[in-house]
């Protein structure tokens, strides 16, 4: 499989103050990535880093083999789509619209939206299940369906590489299912590798193959997700006395995008 990030020894710091510290990982073409990690253990701040948002104090990350921030900023959003945690938008867009949007690394200054581009959203929002939301206001769907349009945006930059930052936060149990399904299915026959940051445990042990574990002030674990999401890592990195309970707390929900 083709090797999509490579972190190797990634620091980073606000102010003097430690957020990511010595993290190290490989994200391959198919991989579906959780990173996991309490509040504070620079989860957020490490997709900003491999995404070529942020420069590391110390350390790299390569994108195919290159430095990520050596990439002029188009390239890059051909390569790395990034779906935030938190996401505004000031204008009543409908749904084509915002994914049309995501084709914009495609089309240069001078020309506008082509047959093609449309033809491509269109193929996504049959692909993310929302194709009857074309003609919605964004700022008329519920929670779920609005992370489905985001999430579609992101596709339709054709990455290689999906970052997506706490993308089930909020949402009720069908859509967080949704979405894992969706991811997993993306990573499996979509060509890309996916890394969520998430704290849904047991969804993530359910769909993920690999597991990145962090608490603040340094890497707990990274390597298969089964062996990844045990009692004695997850107490690791959360503080928590009974890594029993762990076992007790993440029943598989659901069985690799099969419900129980």
């Amino acid at each position: 499989m083709t090797s999509l990030i490579k972190a190797e020894n990634i620091k980073f710091s606000y102010n003097g103050t430690p957020a990511v510290a010595g993290v190290n990982f490989e994200l391959l073409e198919k991989d579906f990535l959780a990173i996991i990690g309490p509040n504070g253990s620079g989860k957020s701040t490490l997709l900003r880093l491999i995404s070529g948002f942020l420069a590391p104090s110390e350390g790299s990350a390569g994108l195919l083999g290159r430095n990520v921030r050596a990439y002029p900023k188009a390239e890059l959003a051909r390569l790395i789509a990034y779906v935030p945690s938190e996401l505004y938008v000031p204008y009543d867009f409908s749904v084509f619209e915002i994914v049309l949007m995501g084709r914009s690394p495609y089309v240069a200054w001078w020309r506008n939206y082509s047959e093609a581009d449309t033809i491509r959203v269109l193929e996504i929002l049959r692909k993310v299940g929302i194709p009857d939301l074309k003609d919605r206001s964004v700022n008329s769907l519920s929670s779920g369906e609005r992370q489905l349009t985001f999430i579609a945006q992101a596709l339709a930059q054709d990455p290689k590489l999906l970052l997506l930052d706490e993308p089930t936060s909020h949402l009720d149990i069908n859509y967080k299912i949704q979405i894992f399904e969706l991811l997993a299915r993306l990573a499996s026959t979509g060509g890309m590798g996916v890394a969520v940051v998430s704290h849904d445990l047991a969804l993530l042990s359910a769909y993920a193959g690999k597991a990145l574990i962090l608490k603040k002030g340094g890497q707990v674990f990274y390597g298969p997700a089964e062996e990844g999401l045990s009692g004695v890592n997850i107490a690791s990195a959360y503080g928590i006395r009974d890594a029993g309970s762990i076992a007790r707390l993440l029943p598989h929900m659901v069985n690799r995008g099969k419900m129980a």
